[in-house]
């Protein structure tokens, strides 16, 4: 009993160096840092308890999903915060994780702050190019994540929802003479999904090939649920698919619904699940054969 004690505690003290050490892939949008503020690339970010703000470097965080449910389908989320903070835990990595539950791979995107103290960004410049570049970037890397460029979708949660409308409804086309191969592709998602969007960027008219939309959002929520609203509009406007859910309270920023005490709000991932199955985005969709007499 004793030597097998031993031996227990000899290979735990060997696993012990390793614990912890397997660390999420974070990718810089730029190897070389943000262009124009490359020589603030390594400033450090601050965090605390549920947030991330300080962004000089702009990154994606990569959340795989296990192998054996892995489809091929991947979103970019923006977390909210109103472009002073990022709510990072919470709208990022929750979110995520749950996306990856359903076999989908997730980059979640820190976007630089137009609103953070003494920020030298603005909102509809530098916020918009992280925007554009995360979803360029994970287009390139298709390949190595083995990703359906057909199912890459946005995720935006209040003012991360400003990012996506930005990048979603604007001019997605690459620039095929750009020296950097990545600024050559599609930067158009194909799915869209807006938990209480800001009401900033939302174009008067949709694009003839704006991407599908699955919008949420709570009646009492006086920021953000006249943006869905709006949206909703717009979509039935262009006859664009697009599905939507107000509930009749929540408020604004219940994440992932974790903490809540409503029912409504605590389970609403789920109709998200059910419209991404729905509408094939977590499968390929399957061609319709013709019928033979």
């Amino acid at each position: 009993m004793q030597t097998k004690l031993s031996t227990y505690l000899f290979l735990l003290m060997l696993l012990l160096p390793f614990a912890g050490m397997a660390q999420d892939v974070v990718i810089p949008l730029w190897p070389n840092g943000a262009p124009g503020f490359e020589n603030r690339r390594n400033e450090p970010e601050q965090a605390k308890d549920y947030w991330v703000k300080n962004i000089h470097n702009p990154s994606l965080t990569v959340f795989l999903p296990p192998k054996d449910k892995a489809n091929g389908s991947a979103v970019v989320v923006c977390p909210g915060g109103g472009h002073r903070l990022l709510v990072y835990t919470a709208e990022g990595v929750d979110p995520a994780k749950y996306l990856n539950s359903l076999g989908i791979t997730v980059f979640v995107l820190k976007y630089r702050l137009g609103r953070d103290t003494l920020s030298p960004y603005k909102i509809d410049v530098h916020a918009k190019q992280d925007g554009y570049r995360a979803m360029r970037l994970v287009r390139s890397k298709a390949v190595e994540y083995g990703l359906d460029t057909n199912r890459i979708g946005m995720m935006g949660f209040s003012a991360g929802g400003e990012v996506v409308d930005m990048v979603a409804y604007g001019e997605g086309k690459g620039d095929p003479k750009a020296i950097d191969p990545i600024d050559r592709l599609n930067a158009r998602p194909s799915f869209l999904i807006q938990i209480y969007p800001g009401p900033l960027y939302i174009p008067d008219k949709l694009p003839y090939d704006a991407p599908s939309a699955f919008l949420l959002a709570a009646n009492d929520d006086v920021c953000c649920s006249p943006s869905v609203v709006k949206l909703l509009q717009r979509y039935r406007e262009a006859k664009i698919p697009v599905e939507v859910h107000i509930y009749t309270q929540g408020d604004h920023g219940f994440n992932m619904g974790y903490r809540s005490k409503l029912k409504s709000i605590s389970t609403w991932p789920q109709r998200m699940a059910d419209w991404l199955s729905d509408n094939n985005y977590l499968h390929p969709a399957t061609p319709k054969r013709m019928k033979l007499h």
